[in-house]
């Protein structure tokens, strides 16, 4: 079993967006951009580990300010965590998000994305 980290979780949700869900709900707000992340259980399920292995993750995630939780809203990156998500997005799946985003909103998020 590959070790856990907050490195593989992102790559994991991103897999999960593009490939099983084919879909990436964003928010555009005041504050900034946000993406929501799949239920933890459905993480666990994708990295195919007990649901308590992923939950300690999310707390490390949550103190290094890159998610948030909102009570029946779900997982959301933070704008650091958006920009660590659009970079990754950027730098491994191009093809696959501008196929999901469509050109406007995949152009619009990427410029936002570290190079």
């Amino acid at each position: 079993m590959t070790p856990l980290s907050i490195d593989l979780i992102f790559e994991s949700v991103l897999r999960i967006h593009i490939f099983e869900e084919k879909a990436i709900s964003v928010t555009f707000a005041e504050s900034g951009v946000r993406i929501k992340l799949p239920a933890t259980r459905k993480l666990a399920e994708f990295l195919h580990v007990p649901h308590y292995y992923i939950l300690p993750y999310f707390g490390m995630m949550e103190e290094e300010s890159l998610v948030t939780r909102a009570e029946r809203v779900g997982i959301m990156t933070t704008p650091a965590g958006t920009e660590r998500y659009l970079a990754l997005m950027k730098e491994r799946y191009p093809a696959e998000s501008l196929a999901i985003l469509g050109d406007a909103i995949y152009s619009e998020l990427t410029e936002r994305a570290s190079p």
